[in-house]
């Protein structure tokens, strides 16, 4: 876009009771101190935007002479078309016209809006004005135009091992995502690494206490020792077992057959002395000779039962007698007692064994431990590897950055990142300096100079080309002239206003 004054009319703004302006390619204005000069480039800024060249609202009712009324117009031509912007001031109310036609102060601002933004114009305007601005719109600014290096750009930058892991992870998650995971990692494994560590020192310390005094070699040579021992003697119990066991059972069974033989004897003398009744028990009449025979077969029949029962009883006894006879109960308990003796023996033995075990299953916890802490320790270092990573990321993100916006200018170094001491990262900023001094430190024709040069690159990026108002001219000899109309303010002592135009031939 490019946009140029034709001319202005001022109509009792501040001390300029009736004033035209013709506008050239370079239209230089010479006066002396307090004639006016600085309220040419004021009425422009008034005009758009109610303020002075430094964004400050402005009064533009003149303090010499009394008025109700002040006008201030401006004919521009945008990209070849013409356009007459007004404004008025009349009894403290304020008036807008375009192309002469009255019109709201809503329509007004949005045909400014759909021309400029109103921080770039008063920066391509007015060279001071930008450095006016917070460091982060002035930023925000130069950088608007300048794109950011690609990833690949910036990796290929890195080292091959930061480049490879980033490479890959990017696939998945942004930067912004991986720091925040990464950063949670850190964290939570920073703890568990340190109560991993605690663990294995811990178990290390309770396996050296508990490390086995005899070799686990010699003591299960000694146990084998003793248990070939007393095998050798439970052979001999559990030989003898058996025919004990057999001696014991015949022995239980000849006692109870002698009981059930004392119980049989017992019926014996009721049997043998039963009396046999001649008479009836109930009527007390003689019994006939054939019921009292009866009576007598029945008592020496139950008696040959009886004899019959009881010699079966006997002869089974003396068989059992006669089996038993034939076994000797074998005594076993020396062998018992050395048996006792033995896995008395034994018992520290096994308890030294036992030692071993637990210290092999401590080894194994140990051994566990380690390589957990190993795991994490690895996972740790990833995680601290891809943040350190993505901050060198970023740190070479901003190099190359810096190098493309630096490539911008001739004789201002534009500072846009500034290093955390704490942290060692990268924070945004934005500082011009000009032969190493920051702005605010320089003269006030290098600080013209400053402002010169980076309106004309907001100019070039922006791609409009906007009319540049120096004020106190006088005190820069030299300068490379910005693109677009110039219009300069130059005090003379004792001049009156005095305005010059001419158009590049």
């Amino acid at each position: 876009m490019l946009i140029k004054f034709k001319s202005l009319n001022l109509t009792n703004f501040k001390s300029h009771e009736d004033l035209e302006v013709k506008f050239g390619d370079l239209t230089k204005i010479f006066a002396d101190n307090y004639q006016g000069k600085s309220s040419i480039g004021e009425s422009v800024t008034w005009l758009l935007y109610g303020t002075d060249m430094l964004g400050s609202k402005l009064d533009p009712t003149p303090v010499t002479y009394e008025t109700d009324e002040t006008t201030v117009t401006l004919l521009l031509n945008v990209d070849g078309k013409d356009l007459l912007l007004g404004r008025g001031l009349k009894k403290g109310k304020a008036q807008y016209y375009v192309n002469e036609v009255p019109s709201k102060a809503g329509e007004f601002n949005e045909i400014l809006d759909q021309l400029f933004d109103k921080d770039l114009f008063l920066s391509l305007f007015n060279p001071n004005y930008f450095f006016t601005l917070h460091w982060e719109k002035q930023r925000s600014m130069v950088l608007q135009h300048v794109t950011a290096p690609a990833n690949k750009e910036v990796l290929k930058e890195l080292p091959k091992p930061q480049s490879d892991k980033l490479s890959v992870l990017v696939k998945k998650h942004s930067l912004d995502q991986l720091d925040k995971i990464h950063r949670e990692n850190k964290t939570k494994l920073d703890k568990q690494y340190i109560a991993a560590q605690s663990r294995t020192k811990t178990l290390k310390e309770q396996l050296d206490q508990q490390a086995p005094t005899v070799p686990l070699d010699s003591l299960n040579a000694e146990n084998a020792q003793i248990l070939k021992q007393v095998q050798e003697l439970e052979k001999v119990t559990d030989a003898a077992s058996d025919t004990n066991r057999e001696f014991n059972q015949l022995q239980s069974q000849i006692m109870s057959f002698q009981d059930r033989i004392e119980m049989s004897k017992e019926r014996w003398p009721a049997l043998k002395n039963e009396v046999i009744e001649d008479t009836c028990r109930t009527c007390k009449r003689p019994l006939d000779t054939e019921s009292v025979e009866a009576v007598t077969a029945d008592k020496e029949a139950r008696i040959d039962q009886y004899k019959a029962a009881h010699s079966i009883l006997i002869k089974q006894r003396d068989e059992l007698k006669a089996r038993l006879a034939e076994l000797e109960y074998i005594d076993v308990s020396k062998q018992m007692e050395e048996i006792r003796e033995l896995e008395n023996e034994r018992i520290p033995i096994q308890q030294e064994i036992a030692k071993h075990n637990q210290f092999t299953a401590m080894q194994s916890q140990v051994d566990e431990a380690v390589q957990a802490e190993k795991t994490t320790l690895e996972s740790l270092n990833d995680s601290i590897f891809i943040l350190d990573a993505i901050k060198d990321f970023h740190a070479k993100e901003a190099e190359l950055q810096a190098a493309k916006v630096q490539d911008l200018f001739e004789n201002l170094s534009i500072k846009l990142f500034e290093t955390v001491k704490t942290t060692g990262e990268n924070k945004p900023t934005f500082i011009v300096q000009k032969d190493g001094k920051d702005y605010l430190k320089l003269s006030k024709s290098e600080k013209i100079k400053a402002g010169l040069e980076l309106r004309d690159v907001l100019s070039e990026q922006s791609n409009v080309i906007f009319p540049c108002f120096v004020d106190d001219a006088e005190s820069i000899t030299k300068f490379k002239e910005p693109s677009g109309q110039l219009i300069t303010a130059t005090v003379v002592a004792g001049q009156e206003l005095k305005i010059e135009s001419e158009d590049a031939q």
